[in-house]
């Protein structure tokens, strides 16, 4: 890998104060005020998989689709171990479901899989979600010593159920995952964006995104997906954070 080509690139995103967002025609309406974000809990599990799936499997069928959910629905439960220091979570939007009326059971320390263990009597249904990390696995590595970067959160799965899309469900979601970042400290946040998806990259550039072309010869790793896939690497700076990242 050239740490040299990745550093210039980079340290000149970090360098250069926040611009506006691009004047891009938005491309959802206005947002429900029925819909609420917040951090998924153990309640959620099976409609995170379901959405997860139906998403990004849309063409599988019965049985395969359920062994899919199922698959999915372990992986969750059984949780993935992250290195020490680094954050990650689960967010979801749902409908049906207000914060001025939801009755909450059980304790802030009780987590299975990273969920929160608390349960309510109206959770409402999970219409999107969106997982934030800063475990940093496709970020370049830092250095000869492939150092994992710090202070960029990262932002993956992003999904919304069909029937829900076009309400800017996916706006408070990249909205809210950004919150939590700078909650954590961080200074920045990433993304990989499918080439062949412009209708999310507008909406990624809608929101201050930019595209970070990749050094030629350099080798940027990249979400584990079809090998035919390609994807734009893009990142944004967030408000009132410092204008570089010395990590």
């Amino acid at each position: 890998m050239k740490h040299t080509g990745f550093s210039a690139s980079f340290d000149l995103f970090m360098e250069v104060r926040l611009c506006r967002a691009s004047q891009v025609v938005d491309l959802f309406s206005t947002v429900s005020p029925e819909i609420i974000v917040r951090e998924a809990r153990l309640e959620d599990c099976w409609e995170v998989a379901e959405t997860h799936c139906s998403s990004f499997f849309p063409e599988y069928s019965f049985p395969l689709d359920f062994v899919l959910r199922m698959d999915r629905l372990v992986a969750m439960l059984a949780g993935v171990s992250i290195p020490s220091g680094c954050k990650r979570t689960c967010l979801v939007a749902v409908i049906g479901s207000s914060l001025d009326q939801t009755f909450l059971f059980g304790s802030d320390d009780f987590k299975i899989g990273g969920f929160d263990g608390k349960f309510s009597l109206n959770k409402g249904y999970v219409a999107g979600i969106l997982t934030v990390d800063t475990v940093a696995d496709f970020l370049p590595r830092k250095g000869p010593l492939r150092q994992r970067r710090t202070g960029i959160a990262y932002i993956s799965n992003v999904a919304v159920r069909e029937k829900f899309r076009r309400k800017g469900i996916a706006k408070l979601l990249v909205a809210k995952a950004e919150s939590q970042a700078r909650s954590w400290g961080c200074r920045a946040i990433a993304l990989h964006c499918d080439l062949k998806n412009p209708v999310a990259t507008k909406l990624y550039q809608g929101q201050g995104f930019k595209c970070i072309k990749v050094p030629e010869g350099a080798t940027w790793p990249q979400p584990k997906t079809s090998p035919d896939i390609q994807f734009n690497f893009m990142m944004k700076l967030l408000k009132n954070s410092p204008a570089s990242v010395s990590n």
